[in-house]
């Protein structure tokens, strides 16, 4: 973004920064441009998925560096997408540019700085958790930061050139240079090594006047002003003074500015230089010239007294909009209020030949332009989305019906849009019930309503395995996260060197993209009804590294115990999910006739023998027998308590044996906690054993039971299985 090719030049000529010490102070932070910078600079994974736990961590640990100098961050993002349209054709090119990068990172496994799906999300929740304040803008967020930062005489962090043009009191510090690992004491106080730069350093350093910096920022093209595609550009590299064999066009550019004392006097130079335009064309030119410098003209600030008081500043076109309620600071609502216009194009690292993976949360999408279009049936909403390696727009109805009929933008924020209404909204939006959700913890019951939406939308459909390995590590999500010191960043430090071994799995990583954008879209929407379902927190949540390592393991028959908690609540909270999951399935599927249920019945049953069979193979352990015999009750007791009606029941035959192991050895009651993580069988295996009439039917599953019976080190005890 910015003025292209300044911060070049600025490398090349360091002597225009000053060293500082920094501290003390408040810092105004362009929060999108610190979210990029953070992660891409952190070696965090960019091709399967993200590490939000880590990114967590480098999040935790940036804003802890800025507090311990006595720094007060403040984080301004951007709002919506330029809804004037003065940056359009500037952001189809990058947003191009982005879908290239992303074939090429699944096809060359290269890092492309392509962020992951749910990034921003970590990002912003971790700084509201952290009680860091933020706001979002309505629109672009650099003059709204550089007004504030002019009447607070504080610094701005950025890496946006832009900020190298306004007028800054207190400078600009480019996070490239903001060494915050590095902090350092000067007798008691602490502060951050880092360099400063001012426009007046600028305009001494290269003899031109401060009022000509505008000028200089859309002759040399920014994200507004693009001279060069209509053309008219201007060689500017042949004023370039220093004679070298590849001369700089910035520093051209400067050199010639040197010659002017106005604005005006450049700009009607330049239509000279153009030679022999049309009256129409140069009245355009001169329009477009205007245009870029009126951008690094400051307004009063109307951030001030949202960060001071709370205030919220009035909506800058609140003529265009009959209906508005204070909305979730969200650019996509603002886009789609403004433009009827979705610009956000959910982009993941994947191949051009598959289908767009923001497809399968379209219908989540259309629910949000219902409630914030108030049921217009005449409008429709432009969503772009990925065709092959190029961008289509795409028309898209709002969906108003149902409960959606009796809610509307202008009633959200008020007593009739009873609670009850809104979640009905979403639960609706998603295909499930208040009932199916009720085992969960509450943090859970969006994203286990999330993923049963994945499975009956995603193409392809996503299989038992991937099923489980999501399962597994939303149960096991915050592992990552209670993890500190040197043993996290040795976790995180194998996890890349494990997927570093796969080829990126390109089906895999479409479905699990899918099933991000499914659950963003359902974060946004459920924000957009003022959260009728608790906000899960991403970076304990998820964890794309995880996932592309437990399902080849899974697949291959792999052991998973290294990479689980091994705690009872683990395995409860597993299995509830998978409950709900299977019945959700079992509910959508259509009902089969007789013929078929006599036909597939018998082919279900082997099915599930063979799951459960796959299942206990993964209980053998190097134990002690009676150790064993110990898991494999726990497994069943921790199956008990969640108070299903169709359970699998494994009990040994010698109680008596087990109350004396209590009373004889605690040891083993102690490690009888930890155990039965292993047994990954769902309810589907359950419900096939607990239908079975007559005992002969499990004749596979005795038999395997007997078989490791007889392994070494295995079980011990003589087993038997109670059927009801």
């Amino acid at each position: 973004m910015g003025v292209q090719g300044l911060s070049t030049v600025l490398d090349t000529h360091r002597q225009i920064y000053r060293e500082v010490r920094f501290m003390r102070s408040r810092l105004l932070i362009d929060g999108y441009n610190l979210l990029y910078l953070l992660y891409f600079r952190s070696g965090l994974d960019e091709n399967h998925g993200g590490d939000y736990a880590a990114f967590e961590d480098v999040i935790e640990r940036f804003i802890t560096a800025l507090r311990d100098c006595r720094i007060t961050p403040y984080v301004v993002f951007d709002g919506a997408f330029d809804y004037k349209d003065k940056k359009l054709e500037t952001a189809t090119e990058r947003a191009e540019d982005r879908i290239r990068k992303a074939h090429q990172a699944a096809v060359g496994g290269m890092k492309q700085h392509i962020l992951p799906l749910l990034a921003k999300l970590v990002f912003k929740q971790t700084l509201v958790r952290l009680e860091v304040p933020v706001a979002q803008c309505y629109s672009e967020a650099d003059q709204e930061i550089a007004a504030l930062a002019r009447e607070w005489q504080c610094p701005v962090l950025s890496n946006d050139s832009d900020f190298y043009i306004f007028e800054l009191p207190a400078g600009l510090l480019p996070i490239s240079y903001f060494r915050w690992e590095e902090v350092e004491r000067s007798g008691s106080q602490r502060y951050i090594p880092c360099l400063s730069y001012s426009t007046s350093s600028f305009c001494i350093f290269f003899n031109i006047q401060p009022k000509l910096l505008p000028t200089f920022a859309a002759l040399a093209g920014n994200d507004y002003v693009k001279l060069q595609r209509k053309g008219l550009s201007i060689s500017w590299a042949q004023f370039d003074p220093t004679g070298r064999e590849t001369p700089s066009r910035i520093e051209g550019l400067l050199c010639w500015l040197k010659a002017f004392e106005q604005p005006q006097e450049a700009v009607e130079a330049v239509l000279g230089m153009m030679g022999e335009l049309s009256r129409k064309k140069k009245v355009e030119v001169q329009q477009s010239l205007w245009l870029g410098m009126q951008e690094y003209q400051l307004p009063p600030s109307s951030l001030k007294r949202f960060f001071i008081h709370g205030v919220a500043p009035k909506f800058p076109v609140i003529e265009e909009v009959k209906k508005i309620y204070i909305l979730p600071s969200k650019s996509y609502i603002l886009n789609v209020l403004l433009r009827h216009q979705s610009r956000s194009l959910s982009l993941a690292v994947g191949h051009s030949d598959l289908p767009c993976a923001c497809l399968t949360s379209r219908p989540l999408r259309q629910v949000m332009y219902g409630l914030l279009l108030s049921g217009g049936k005449s409008i429709l909403v432009v969503e772009p989305e990925r065709d092959g390696l190029q961008i289509k727009l795409t028309r898209v109805q709002p969906t108003f019906n149902g409960v959606l009929w009796q809610l509307a933008l202008d009633s959200l924020d008020k007593v009739k849009a009873e609670p009850s209404e809104r979640l009905q909204v979403i639960l609706e939006a998603l295909g499930v019930t208040e009932e199916s959700l009720k085992h969960l913890p509450p943090q859970l019951r969006l994203p286990v309503a999330v993923t049963c939406y994945w499975l009956q939308k995603a193409q392809p459909p996503p299989d038992q395995t991937l099923l489980k390995a999501l399962l597994l590590g939303v149960s096991n999500g915050d592992t990552l996260r209670q993890r500190e010191g040197n043993e996290h960043k040795a976790l995180v430090t194998i996890s890349k060197k494990i997927v570093g071994k796969y080829n990126l799995d390109m089906v895999l990583a479409h479905s699990f993209s899918q099933w991000q954008i499914c659950l963003k879209d359902s974060i946004h929407l459920n924000q957009l009804l003022g959260c009728p379902l608790p906000e899960p927190q991403i970076a304990g949540l998820y964890e794309g590294t995880l996932l592309h390592k437990l399902v080849p393991i899974m697949r291959t028959g792999g052991r998973l115990k290294s990479y689980l908690k091994n705690d009872r609540s683990s395995v409860k909270l597993y299995q509830t999910m998978q409950s709900i999951l299977h019945q959700f399935y079992i509910q959508e599927t259509s009902t089969p006739t007789e013929t078929q249920k006599k036909v597939t019945a018998p082919q279900q049953q082997r099915q599930a023998l063979d799951d459960l069979t796959t299942n206990l193979n993964q209980l053998f352990l190097e134990d002690e027998d009676e150790e064993n015999v110990t898991e494999v009750k726990s497994a069943v007791r921790a199956q008990e308590d969640l108070h299903l009606n169709h359970l699998l029941s494994v009990r040994t035959r010698y109680r008596s044996k087990e109350r004396n192991n209590r009373c004889n050895k605690p040891e083993l009651t102690r490690k009888e906690e930890r155990r039965g993580w292993d047994l990954l069988c769902g309810p589907e295996v359950q419900l096939s054993v607990r239908n079975q009439q007559e005992p002969s039917n499990c004749t596979s599953l005795i038999k395997t039971i007997k078989v490791m019976k007889k392994k070494k080190n295995f079980y011990g005890s003589s087993f038997r299985t109670r059927y009801f």
